[in-house]
């Protein structure tokens, strides 16, 4: 389903193709003042990144310049398919014309007021969120690390205020291997060792271990022993009802009916994240509606902006949202005139064009063909709607089959996807037309099949 744009601006070819085995170019301008007239290379703009930025996370050896519904295209005039969708930032698409022409009214007008005063998309944007969800309370922030940390802020109000716990003596549980982002107090609150190297000491009383025992994801078990030995401490349970980061894997409805249950049960609130998937990605508004149950508080971030703007969020019940108090929440930007107009059109398309119906209806048919890849090193398909990883044996004797090698191929071929050990994340826009997403799925096993043909370099 590619939206309608009103006109296309075309990119023409700026420099030779880049080839991901070929020698580095020497850099022009990496250490030198900046001159726009100069034809820089994918190579050049690598380099002086590699210079000037600290180290990110692991990125393709390919620069691109555009993006248009379920397509990139890169300096040289390069298109790709998109299957990684900005880590499901862009859920309708890259610059959604709707959206981005709210952004574009908007910051002609008035961008950031401060939030000593009040705006009207702000007032607005707090009503759709509340009406949508269900919800009653609404606290608008950045980026989805910041909402999160929020969320633990406010259950441990809550704890104290509303629930009795001592001061200073509350527990917020999450489960292993989540990925709730990279700041301190959600470092504390994963077992992710890469992440956290060298990065302790570590906030007290959250995680999956300060019980003294682990909260594996999906084992009621666990949690139930967790909460008849520490309820009384304990504030929340934060989960992702799909877990992105470890690989796509959805926690069955039985295991979040039993969730609402014992949060119920020992009075301790339940907090969905939802900012990967949430708002369509996994073919329902939020992940966790298959099930049925409603969390105390949902957390949001990522396509809540369609991928224009930092927006981010966390909406709850009146309860859960009562413990802090006036001044207590603010940010800068939170909640400015820009975001909001943003973040009320990318909510608008997510309605009116049903992306989550789309999201359940393609992700069904894309499950089914990537499970119909013949080849001997397909392993399996895990997640929900269009939110999927796709694991592969990495058996070749000579290594010549890896992730990583098939995420390479994939690109050269004009397909972007994201390689994590032996799987790979495959998260299209919402608004991907059928064809291209089987065509995206026909790349995968083509280049699948002719890796253990391609000799190691």
């Amino acid at each position: 389903m590619p939206f309608e744009v009103a006109s296309t601006t075309v990119v023409e070819p700026r420099a030779a193709a880049l080839s991901l085995n070929g020698p580095a170019k020497t850099m022009q301008t990496a250490l030198a003042p900046v001159d726009s007239s100069l034809q820089l290379t994918a190579v050049d703009y690598i380099q002086c990144e590699d210079v000037y930025s600290l180290k990110g996370m692991a990125a393709h050896p390919v620069v691109m310049e555009r993006g248009q519904g379920e397509f990139l295209w890169d300096t040289t005039g390069k298109r790709y398919i998109d299957f990684n969708a900005g880590f499901s930032s862009c859920n309708q698409g890259h610059c959604h014309p709707k959206i981005v022409k709210a952004m574009m009214e908007q910051c002609q007008v008035l961008a950031l007021p401060s939030r000593s005063v009040h705006n009207a998309n702000y007032a607005l944007l707090c009503k759709k969120l509340c009406h949508l969800s269900g919800f009653d309370k609404v606290a608008l922030l950045n980026g989805g690390a910041e909402a999160v940390d929020m969320a633990i802020k406010a259950a441990r109000a809550w704890a104290y205020k509303v629930k009795g716990i001592a001061q200073d003596q509350c527990l917020v549980l999450t489960a292993e291997h989540n990925y709730h982002g990279r700041s301190l107090s959600l470092l504390s609150a994963s077992n992710d060792a890469g992440y956290r190297k060298n990065c302790g000491p570590w906030m007290p009383n959250v995680g999956p271990y300060c019980t003294g025992a682990v909260i594996r994801f999906g084992v009621v078990e666990d949690l139930e022993k967790a909460f008849k030995t520490h309820g009384d401490r304990i504030a929340a349970y934060i989960v992702e009802p799909v877990q992105g980061h470890a690989g796509c894997i959805a926690a069955s409805d039985e295991y979040l009916v039993a969730v609402r249950d014992l949060c119920n049960k020992y009075r301790i609130l339940f907090i969905a994240d939802e900012i990967q998937g949430g708002l369509g990605r996994a073919g329902s508004l939020f992940s966790y509606q298959s099930s049925g149950v409603k969390p105390d508080m949902v957390v949001l971030g990522k396509s809540l902006s369609g991928g224009l703007y930092p927006v981010s969020g966390i909406i709850g019940t009146e309860d859960a949202m009562s413990g802090l108090e006036a001044g207590q929440y603010g940010s800068t930007f939170s909640g400015n005139p820009i975001g909001s107009a943003v973040a009320l059109a990318a909510l608008d398309v997510i309605v009116d064009e049903d992306l989550p119906g789309r999201s359940r209806d393609l992700g069904a048919k894309f499950a089914a063909r990537l499970e119909a890849i013949k080849s001997p090193y397909f392993d399996k398909i895990t997640g929900k709607g269009l939110f999927r990883s796709m694991y592969i044996h990495e058996t070749h004797p000579e290594g010549r089959v890896t992730g990583a090698r098939l995420a390479a191929l994939c690109l050269e071929r004009g397909l972007l996807l994201n390689s994590a050990g032996r799987r790979l994340r495959i998260c299209p826009a919402l608004v991907i037309d059928e064809a291209i997403m089987l065509e995206g799925v026909d790349i995968i096993e083509r280049a699948l099949n002719d890796l253990s043909d391609m000799e190691l370099p």
